[in-house]
């Protein structure tokens, strides 16, 4: 072979090898654009995705943003073994974040944006995410409180004023109200009322409203308790009524409750916003929203909040700080809100929310009005998703009635605590 072959085949394999490690590294069309990845859980937040990113690129050319799309039954599976195994996306999704943040995987959020960036997020969004001092994930949106999504259909059936809800009680003694109105909607519809295994609009209020927690300031887990187990007992008093789906429907399919309020063959659907649009979309009878029923220990509950993690391993540092403070600006997270779809977590942009709402003649305040009174926490802490896995077969077992209470609620907190030993 001639030297000047040689020199032009050199020439050209190093231009070769210099384009792949260009798109290893995340340059993926060779004009200099950055390439950063967002992993979401949700498909229908893609469209508002790419219009609020399409915005960010007019004044960041240089980095092109790209959304992946990993179903939530797989989601927290996949996410786990990618961090470990290095392949997890620049930037991601994350409700269940301390074993991450423990183990150095996410990015310091006030490091990296400064720490009066947290000053424009829901404070409620900003206490989940920061542990041991430090900020972990930028907020996206908040499901406000649970509520209770109603048939007016239904009602009229059964002669229930809508009015009647607002004052309704759960007891388990002899003061309960809300039974007897169950019985009275389960003569016009299949069913009356969704309690199952559903950890945040339904286990997780009775929880707090009861008097009881999930677990302790010390991350201990303690639904067990005797008023955990008043909670529990009261619901799987419901479903051997049958008031409510089947547990071998609700427990395989998380949406079976919802699909059937939106069939009408359920008169009470306790549930979030994040239901809001679908049923407001898809509901083909009259529906309204009401509070929570009180328990022993009033109307209690949770509010969960989505952020955005940055990969502390990212080889796109600047580029993913960049997109990490678009994503929690008000410019940058309106468009999450796009057709009252959620509520943003920059608080200036809730209004449009509310607004939105309220122009379509939807009542959105028991959402809000709930969370004026206490909050049960949804729980955290190192092992906190092994724990949710380890609970989950047992909590299914138990509502198929297979496990009393008692037995069913110690077991489940055993095999959790055995869980975080483990993690």
């Amino acid at each position: 072979m001639k030297t000047s072959t040689r020199a032009v085949l050199a020439i050209g394999i190093a231009a070769v090898v210099l384009v792949a490690a260009v798109l290893w590294l995340g340059r993926a069309d060779g004009s200099g654009r950055t390439v950063v990845s967002l992993r979401i859980w949700d498909e229908s937040f893609v469209s508002r995705y790419r219009t609020s990113l399409t915005e960010f690129k007019r004044s960041n050319p240089d980095v092109e943003v790209r959304i992946t799309v990993v179903p939530w039954s797989s989601y927290q599976q996949k996410l786990r073994l990618d961090v470990a195994g290095g392949t997890a996306d620049d930037l991601f999704w994350t409700n269940l974040y301390e074993d991450y943040a423990d183990a150095g995987r996410l990015i310091d959020i006030g490091a990296a944006l400064g720490a009066e960036a947290a000053n424009s997020w829901d404070p409620s969004a900003i206490a989940q995410y920061t542990r041991h001092g430090t900020l972990w994930a930028v907020p996206q949106f908040v499901d406000g409180g649970t509520a209770v999504y109603y048939n007016r259909d239904l009602l009229a059936a059964a002669h229930i004023d809508p009015a009647e809800l607002s004052a309704l009680r759960w007891s388990p003694g002899d003061d309960d109200t809300f039974r007897s109105l169950l019985r009275r909607l389960a003569t016009v519809a299949p069913w009356a009322y969704n309690a199952g295994h559903d950890f945040q609009s339904i286990e997780l209020p009775y929880l707090g409203s009861a008097g009881a927690r999930f677990q302790d300031q010390r991350d201990h887990f303690v639904f067990d308790s005797p008023q955990g187990v008043a909670a529990f007992d009261y619901l799987l008093r419901l479903i051997a009524d049958r008031l409510t789906p089947a547990p071998a429907d609700t427990n395989t399919n998380p949406d079976f409750a919802k699909n059937a309020f939106l069939q009408g063959k359920l008169a009470l659907l306790q549930s979030g916003t994040f239901n809001l649009a679908q049923i407001a979309q898809q509901a083909p009878f009259g529906w309204g929203v009401a509070p929570l029923p009180q328990g022993p220990s009033g109307r209690v509950s949770t509010n969960n909040a989505i952020g955005v993690a940055g990969n502390a391993a990212t080889r796109h540092p600047d580029a993913v700080r960049r997109v990490l403070a678009w994503l929690g600006s008000g410019a940058g997270n309106r468009y999450l809100a796009r057709d009252g779809a959620t509520i943003p977590a920059v608080v200036s942009e809730q209004g449009a929310y509310r607004d939105y709402w309220a122009g379509k003649g939807v009542d959105v305040s028991p959402f809000f009005d709930v969370l004026r009174g206490p909050r049960i926490p949804s729980g955290g802490g190192p092992g906190f998703p092994a724990a949710l896995r380890a609970i989950d077969p047992i909590f299914a077992e138990m509502y198929l009635g297979r496990i009393p209470v008692r037995e069913g609620l110690s077991r489940a907190r055993a095999a959790a605590e055995a869980a975080v030993a483990q993690n």
